[in-house]
């Protein structure tokens, strides 16, 4: 008897630190406080601050279940 078993990883999707707005596979991890980057245009140096970008299907070692509401 062949028995295949398929263990579910926690994607970022189900994740309660994932945000993201209306049917988009698209968001922002909010575990931590928003990343500095730092742009060099031109002679320029600009400054930013964002949440990291990820997909539904990404996940890490943070995750946590989201409750349902």
């Amino acid at each position: 008897m062949n028995m295949e078993i398929k263990a579910q990883t926690a994607t970022c999707g189900s994740c309660q630190y994932w945000y993201h707005d209306a049917d988009t596979s698209q968001g922002e991890c909010r575990r931590h406080a928003p990343q500095m980057l730092v742009f060099h245009i031109d002679e320029d140096v600009k400054f930013e601050s964002r949440f990291p970008a990820t997909l539904a299907a990404d996940w890490c070692g943070d995750y946590e279940h989201r409750e349902s509401l």
